[in-house]
């Protein structure tokens, strides 16, 4: 009988407590772990309620849609930490952060590592993007020394202190040097202490088959729109060796089409009557917030 992945999550909580570091190494462990991205804590919501096993907090999603600024690293370690702690904490899936290119040097990595435990993350990855950082599928990004990257990792994984707190070392390199270097800097950010690899920006299906062919370690693909990368999906990947895939902005695009067409036509029509049968009811969002408005009270 086929468990979905949040029912599975909630049978493993009652057999044994259990942290969300340990939940998403287990999930790893089982097989390819897709993870939607959350702009704010109701995506989130969402996206468990949808039966992921895991959510991911996109630096884009929360520079877009909380700031209205872009992905150039404008937003500082605390705002990150507050917004994405008020994602982790509203599902009970592990959930993992974009922590961009570490806010800084080494000191500041291992800074980040530990805001992020105590914020209830389950792991973050780490950019090899000179700062300030650029979306990993536009041009004219630039990478930082292999030597530099490295110092960075090894100063975070040093500063754990949850060993399963997971470390994704991210490399830019496909784009700005070539495939190889890629392969070469993954080795190299594996050996300085990170649990998984996230090669950017590779650029068909067969880079990324021969990207796990030959990094032997967790892979994480990403499958963000209208960028350098084929749409491919989960399954596909995880056929190939990856074991998380991210679809970072996929909830966020689709809620802001959707906003564009309907506030339009409140202006056209002065009324949005004709929109609500495609709004989600006062019901539906109380479901997703767990509250009884009959209640007294209301507890998480």
């Amino acid at each position: 009988m086929s468990i979905r992945p949040q029912r599975w999550l909630q049978r493993l909580r009652t057999m044994t407590p259990i942290r969300n570091t340990a939940l998403l190494r287990r999930a790893l462990r089982k097989g390819c772990v897709a993870m939607p991205g959350a702009f704010n804590a109701a995506t989130a919501r969402q996206v468990e309620r949808a039966g992921f096993p895991a959510v991911y907090v996109s630096g884009a999603g929360l520079a877009n849609a909380t700031v209205g600024v872009p992905d150039i690293g404008l937003l500082s370690l605390s705002e990150v930490t507050q917004l994405a702690g008020y994602i982790a904490n509203a599902v009970s899936v592990p959930a993992l952060v974009d922590a961009d290119t570490g806010f800084g040097g080494p000191e500041n990595v291992a800074h980040a590592v530990q805001s992020f435990e105590r914020a209830g993350l389950a792991g973050m990855h780490l950019e090899d993007q000179v700062f300030p950082k650029r979306c990993g599928h536009l041009s004219g990004k630039e990478v930082v020394p292999v030597e530099e990257m490295t110092l960075k990792i090894a100063a975070a994984a040093r500063a754990r202190r949850d060993p399963d707190f997971l470390l994704v070392a991210r490399t830019d390199a496909r784009a700005v040097e070539d495939f190889e270097a890629a392969v070469q800097r993954a080795r190299s950010y594996l050996e300085a202490g990170a649990d998984a690899i996230f090669p950017e920006a590779l650029e068909s299906a067969k880079e990324f088959r021969e990207f796990a062919r030959r990094v032997r370690a967790p892979l994480l693909a990403n499958m963000t729109e209208f960028g350098r990368s084929p749409l491919l999906s989960a399954q596909q990947l995880g056929a190939m060796g990856y074991r998380m895939v991210i679809f970072p902005l996929t909830a966020f695009r689709v809620s802001m089409k959707a906003s564009e067409a309907c506030l339009r036509d409140l202006k056209r029509a002065g009324t949005q009557r004709a929109w609500l049968a495609r709004m989600q009811t006062r019901e539906e969002l109380y479901d997703l917030l767990d509250y009884d408005p009959r209640a007294k009270t209301w507890s998480r």
